[in-house]
């Protein structure tokens, strides 16, 4: 089966952005207030989602079938 690496990589992306919303999301319903929270880290861990989202879809995608 052929991949078509266009729609591979929209599908991919989105995944992976909606990855980091859900781990910031998660990070900062861990503070008590909005001035408590570590933007640093609450954005590295976010990206480290994306890029963990990102290599997990390498195995293949649902919404490309």
């Amino acid at each position: 089966m052929e991949r078509n690496w266009n729609n591979w990589l929209r599908a991919a992306l989105i995944r992976a952005l909606r990855t980091m919303a859900q781990s910031a999301a998660a990070i900062l319903g861990t503070c008590a207030l909005l001035s408590e929270v570590d933007w640093r880290m609450t954005a590295s861990a976010a990206a480290l989602a994306g890029l963990l989202s990102l290599l997990m879809s390498l195995s293949g995608l649902p919404e490309e079938k």
